[in-house]
């Protein structure tokens, strides 16, 4: 069983900065972690991702505006999200992959980019 809870949402203006973390707890270990995302009237998208080996990846569209990090011995995932523009505007989701190879996923935290 794996648990996990965002936070750090809300609403900031075109330019602003957010930090959103995600707290996971449970049996399991997880080795990969992910942020995505869904704006309304689209589909859900990988925003970054890290494993425990701290590789990173980043969709194009927030490269060099978005950090994820990992900080293990606090079983907790951080996405710091810097230069906001209006199309970041969705539910960010946690996404965790277990040895097991299920995926567990949190319930989302709104973002909302707007002057």
């Amino acid at each position: 069983q794996v648990q996990l809870v965002e936070s750090g949402g809300g609403l900031v203006q075109p330019g602003g900065s957010l930090r959103l973390s995600c707290a996971a707890s449970g049996s399991i270990s997880l080795i990969a972690m992910s942020w995505y995302r869904q704006a309304p009237g689209k589909q859900r998208e990988l925003v970054a991702a890290t494993t425990y080996g701290d590789t990173r990846t980043y969709a194009d569209s927030v490269e060099g505006r978005f950090t994820i990090s990992r900080d293990n011995a606090k079983n907790t995932l951080y996405l710091q999200m810097n230069s906001l523009k209006p199309e970041d505007t969705a539910v960010y989701f946690c996404g965790g992959g277990a040895t097991n190879g299920m995926v567990y996923w949190g319930k989302g935290t709104l973002v909302t980019v707007s002057s």
